[in-house]
């Protein structure tokens, strides 16, 4: 497999480049290989390279996951449509002299019949917890599925049923419908509606799954969660979902990860976050106090005049980098506790105190 290259690379911009900048460099590199001027046979792939570095680029939540995790914090959360969707293609191609045509294939890299046997992709909601970002999780979980139905073999059609064709779609199963983004038009070709692409008339569709070729079943499925994931990112396992009912080819199926709020500990980014309380006299005198980090126990030493709200820091007590190696730090404040209840001897112990403290 090709390896993708460098975004800002393809667009020759720099990493810090403004969206103006963006723009103009894939107006200039859109023009040159747009496969309505540009007919060598390389053109294509290239228009769809320079197309998808700036989809991605122009777009702020994009270019923040690309900068952040790379091809793979792209590729992992955005499906090709959505990668594309969004972008302003409308005003650079404006007045250009020529229409943008159907280049479906040119921009999301697969024939549009190809996706249309292709089974729907599925969505799982998985939450997990902290310590799960931490060390990683291997985990097997059972969802709502699908599987090819027994009763037609995943065909849909009903066993026996004869070979009229459908005459919504003349017997094609598919249908071809045309969407515009404003000067870009895409042809793609879908599923007849009224086949669910059999190719045959509804009432010799298989009864047990209704053309579908597939009924819902419970599935188990291992997942191997990486460390340092992020709430909300996307885990695709690629062919995993259901099953097409025409060639039985399954989509891919996108785990979604919510991270479960922590009873001691707020995240930030890889860095963690814990607040303590601590008495006025470890403040003034500096003390030794135990720490909880997601690791375990550790010391953490407070000198004498600490004042109430300082921060300290504890190195690679964090969450694991995502991408590259190292952790995040984990960050204590220390709050004075101030005592509600106190006997008639501390009382005046605090009072001389203070009497101490003026003179």
């Amino acid at each position: 497999m090709t390896k993708k290259r460098d975004y800002y690379e393809v667009l020759n911009v720099s990493k810090d480049a403004s969206k103006e900048d963006i723009k103009k460099a894939y107006r200039k590199l859109a023009l040159k290989y747009h496969p309505d001027r540009n007919k060598a046979p390389e053109a294509e792939s290239q228009f769809k390279e320079i197309s998808e570095a700036y989809a991605v680029l122009s777009d702020d939540e994009k270019r923040s996951q690309y900068d952040r995790f790379g091809h793979e914090g792209i590729n992992g959360r955005y499906t090709p449509e959505d990668i594309f969707r969004g972008a302003d293609f409308e005003s650079i191609f404006r007045g250009a002299g020529f229409g943008v045509g159907d280049i479906l294939d040119a921009l999301f890299g697969r024939s549009s019949r190809s996706s249309s046997q292709r089974g729907a992709d599925l969505r799982y909601d998985l939450p997990i917890t902290l310590e799960d970002v931490a060390f990683g999780l291997k985990k097997e979980v059972q969802m709502l599925g699908f599987e090819s139905c027994s009763t037609c073999g995943g065909s849909g059609v009903k066993p026996g049923a004869d070979s009229r064709k459908c005459p919504e779609c003349d017997g094609n199963g598919e249908i071809k419908i045309v969407r515009t983004f404003g000067f870009m038009r895409f042809a793609e070709v879908q599923v007849c509606p009224k086949c669910r692409g059999k190719g045959v008339p509804a009432k010799n569709l298989c009864g047990a799954c209704k053309g579908a070729g597939a009924v819902q079943s419970l599935r188990k499925i291992m997942l191997n969660i990486p460390a340092g994931i992020e709430e909300g990112y996307n885990l695709r396992l690629a062919g995993e979902g259901a099953p097409s009912n025409t060639t039985g080819q399954r989509g891919d199926l996108y785990v979604v990860l919510h991270v479960k709020p922590h009873k001691l500990f707020v995240r930030r980014g890889d860095h963690i976050y814990y607040q303590t309380k601590v008495g006025f006299p470890q403040l003034a005198l500096g003390a030794k106090i135990s720490v909880p980090t997601l690791y375990g126990e550790t010391k953490l030493k407070i000198p004498a005049g600490t004042q109430t709200g300082t921060l300290f820091k504890l190195r690679n007590k964090g969450l694991p980098h995502f991408h590259g190696f190292g952790k995040g730090d984990q960050f204590v404040e220390v709050t004075a506790e101030t005592p509600t209840k106190m006997s008639q001897k501390q009382k005046e112990l605090f009072a001389a105190l203070e009497e101490e403290i003026k003179d």
